[in-house]
């Protein structure tokens, strides 16, 4: 990876600080691990104008810039509260996974993974934003899970007012 220029980087620091701070996260304490996702992210920044998750494979990530759903915080962390990056993390390294169902690749690797501050992040966290998120992953894994299983699930992990 080409280095990026310092004032990008250190915006992207910041940005990783100031969303751990108000989703009730920690920016992932193996600095290792956080420095390659932030520096995959600047590098995004510079080469496409948006910070686009470093984590994923994208055929075209131009056309993945304009649909907006992996720019970070992706679509998974402001729903889910779920970084699949492991940037925004629990104290101890660990992505939080209590919103997602059982059958998501996140809490099958990770478990159930409580979320310490329930009362932050989530913005998106609506039912209707829940069952599409999830719809979208069980198309994009050919997943065979029934709609109302995703109805249910959505209804139940549905951020509360």
């Amino acid at each position: 990876m080409k280095d990026v220029k310092p004032e990008i980087l250190e915006k992207m620091k910041k940005f990783a600080e100031n969303f751990s701070k108000k989703s009730g996260t920690v920016v992932n304490p193996n600095k290792e691990a956080a420095e390659a996702v932030i520096s995959g992210l600047a590098s995004h920044v510079e080469e496409l104008g948006k910070p686009l998750c470093p984590c994923n494979f994208y055929p075209d990530k131009q056309e993945e810039v304009k649909r907006r759903r992996w720019i970070c915080a992706c679509d998974e962390m402001q729903v889910l509260k779920y970084c699949h990056c492991l940037l925004f993390t629990t104290e101890e390294g660990l992505p939080i996974t209590e919103y997602l169902p059982e059958w998501h690749e996140g809490r099958q690797i990770y478990g159930l993974v409580k979320d310490p501050t329930p009362d932050k992040g989530r913005a998106l966290g609506k039912v209707d934003k829940i069952i599409n998120l999830l719809k979208d992953y069980v198309k994009e894994h050919n997943l065979d899970i029934p709609e109302e299983e995703i109805v249910e699930w959505a209804q139940k992990v549905a951020r509360k007012k």
